[in-house]
């Protein structure tokens, strides 16, 4: 199985949906970029609904032992640019991103991705979730954006009716 590097809005939503335990469950291990712990830590002390990484025990944080040059590296955040070079150091990876430039990059160099949406989708086919449309509401009222062409799409893969 692939190492599993994961961004910060993934795990915020997840956690926010109620479902952050689909992670563990679909992917056994996820690796968080220290720089991503640092990004939920900060919204911790102010308030925000976010996970505590520290009580995951299936959770592994972890520092890209270098910082490579990344394709549009200065348009990405500092989550997603330590998720895309831990990606680059391992062997084996796939990245957990939501952010559009990101997912561009992964692609770009050739990087297996998922994000928000493929999480929840594949929970439902494995039985995790039994529905994925009060997923995508509650997303929308989180004001996680997802285009009507993407929710009839989402809804479809999951045999929901759209």
């Amino acid at each position: 199985m692939p190492e599993f590097i994961c961004n910060t809005s993934p795990l915020q939503y997840l956690h926010q949906l109620g479902h952050l335990e689909i992670l563990p469950r679909l992917l056994n291990r996820v690796i968080v970029p220290h720089s991503v712990l640092q990004e939920l830590e900060a919204g911790l002390e102010n308030g925000c609904d976010l996970p505590d990484l520290h009580s995951l025990p299936w959770l592994e944080i972890r520092r890209p032992i270098s910082t490579p040059a990344l394709p549009l590296a200065s348009h990405l955040g500092p989550g997603e640019s330590a998720v895309l070079a831990l990606a680059l150091e391992s062997s084996d990876p796939a990245v957990i991103l939501d952010d559009s430039l990101a997912r561009q990059a992964a692609e770009h160099l050739h990087i297996p991705l998922i994000g928000t949406l493929g999480l929840l989708l594949n929970a439902k086919r494995v039985g995790l979730l039994p529905a994925i449309a009060p997923c995508l509401d509650r997303l929308n009222q989180l004001r996680f954006h997802v285009s009507s062409q993407t929710r009839i799409a989402v809804l479809r893969a999951a045999g929901e009716d759209a």
